[in-house]
């Protein structure tokens, strides 16, 4: 039988990502067949990096895991969960 692609979020706002969040996404990217890091728009907050740069950040740390994908998102992490799958 085919089994289902294992997708993990792993949300927040990452300003700036920290060791313990990049930890976490190695971590997380040897349990799931897809990792997705989903990174808060603040547009409450005036954070230090723009949306955009720590994406890029991010993306810099984990270009060996093929797994991992790290996308920007607003509004509701419910609905962003379920645009994902």
């Amino acid at each position: 039988t085919m089994q289902a692609m294992r997708i993990a979020v792993y949300p927040g706002s990452f300003d700036p990502a920290t060791n313990g969040h990049l930890d976490v996404i190695r971590r997380g990217a040897n349990l799931f067949d897809r990792f997705i890091v989903a990174v808060r728009r603040n547009s409450g907050k005036s954070p230090l990096f723009t949306a955009p740069e720590r994406v890029a950040l991010i993306e810099a740390c984990v270009h060996d895991l093929p797994q991992v994908q790290v996308t920007a998102f607003d509004g509701m992490l419910v609905q962003f969960a379920q645009s994902v799958g």
